[in-house]
C-alpha cells in the first residue's frame, strides 16, 4: 500500500541537504569564534539518517508486513537506534541554519506569535515525556491497533512518526542535545532510563509468556518466510525487544554507573604537599676563623 507521505529517502535526503548547509555555515561560525568543531555529532547525523532509510525504505520495510519480528526490528531500529543517535548529533541548529532566511523569519513570528505554543512545550517536563514515550511504545502494541498499522499505510506513518519524534524526545532529556536542555540531575537521569527499560523489558516478557498469538494480522497469514509460526515469530519479536532493544538503556547505565563512581576531578588535580626535610645548621657565610686570623 503506497504511504500518503513523502518516500523516506526523499525526506531524508532533503534532511541531509538542509543539515550539511547549515554545518557548514556552523563550521565558519566555529572557526571564526576559534571553538572546536564537533565532527562526532556530525557523525551521529549520517549515521542516523543511514539507519532511518534502511528501517523505513528497503527491505526491512517489505517484511515488517510478513513477520511480527521484523517489524518488531524496524520499531526497535526508529526508538532505540535512529531517536538516541539524533538526540546525540543535536541536528537541530544546524538545519535551521540550512533554511533559507526567507523561511526562519516566517516560522519565528509564527512561534513567538503563538504564547500557547511555548507554554506546551515548557509543560513538556522530563517525566511528562517519558510517560508520553512509554504510553505510545504500549499503546501501539495492543492488538486491535496494531492490526490496524497493518491494514491502514496511514495509521502505519503515524505510528512510526510518533515512535521517533517521542523517541528523540525521550532521549534528549538524557543525552546532551543543544539547544533542547536537561532538566535532570544525574541521579534523575539514571533512574529515568532505568525506569523506561522496566517498561520495555514488562512487555517483552507478556510477549514472551503469552500463550498464543495476539496479532491476527500475522496469525491468519497462510504462509510466513522461513516457515516460522505464528507464535514463534511472536517470541522472536520479543526477543529483539528484549535483547537489542535493550542496549541503548544498558550503555547508558554503564556510563552514568561509571561516572557516578570515578574520582572527582578535584580530587584528581589536586597536588599533594611535598614531605617536608629536616632543616640542617646553616655553614656560616665568608671566610673560615683560621683565615680571617691569617689575614689580620
Amino acid at each position: 500500500m503506497p504511504s500518503p507521505l513523502a518516500p523516506p529517502f526523499l525526506l531524508a535526503v532533503l534532511a541531509g541537504l538542509l543539515y550539511a548547509r547549515g554545518a557548514r555555515r556552523q563550521r565558519r561560525i566555529a572557526a571564526a569564534a576559534r571553538r572546536p568543531s564537533l565532527r562526532w555529532r556530525e557523525l551521529a547525523f549520517w549515521i542516523a539518517l543511514v539507519t532511518l532509510v534502511a528501517a523505513l525504505d528497503s527491505s526491512i520495510d517489505y517484511l515488517a508486513d510478513r513477520l511480527f519480528w521484523v517489524h518488531m526490528l524496524q520499531h526497535v531500529l526508529l526508538m532505540m537506534v535512529v531517536a538516541p543517535l539524533l538526540a546525540l548529533a543535536a541536528p537541530w541548529t544546524p538545519i535551521w541554519r540550512g533554511l533559507s532566511l526567507g523561511v526562519r523569519r516566517p516560522v519565528a513570528s509564527a512561534v513567538v506569535a503563538r504564547p500557547g505554543l511555548r507554554t506546551a512545550i515548557a509543560a513538556l517536563t522530563p517525566w511528562v515525556i517519558w510517560v508520553l514515550f512509554n504510553a505510545d511504545m504500549c499503546a501501539w502494541h495492543v492488538p486491535a491497533l496494531y492490526g490496524l498499522t497493518l491494514r491502514n499505510q496511514a495509521v502505519h506513518d503515524l505510528e512510526h512518526v510518533s515512535f521517533l519524534i517521542l523517541g528523540v524526545l525521550f532521549w534528549a532529556q538524557v543525552i546532551e542535545s543543544p539547544p533542547l536542555r536537561m532538566r535532570l540531575d544525574h541521579t534523575g537521569r539514571l533512574v529515568y532510563v532505568l525506569a523506561g527499560a522496566t517498561v520495555s523489558w514488562l512487555l517483552a516478557l507478556v510477549l514472551t509468556f503469552w500463550p498464543t498469538a495476539l496479532y491476527a494480522g500475522y496469525s491468519e497469514l497462510a504462509s510466513r518466510p522461513g516457515g516460522i509460526s505464528a507464535l514463534g515469530d511472536q517470541q522472536l519479536a520479543a526477543g529483539i525487544m528484549l535483547g537489542p532493544g535493550s542496549i541503548p538503556y544498558a550503555v547508558f547505565v554503564f556510563l552514568a554507573l561509571y561516572r557516578w563512581l570515578a574520582p572527582e576531578p578535584a580530587a584528581e588535580g589536586r597536588v599533594r604537599p611535598r614531605p617536608s626535610r629536616p632543616r640542617t645548621s646553616a655553614r656560616p657565610r665568608g671566610p673560615e676563623p683560621a683565615a680571617r686570623a691569617r689575614r689580620s
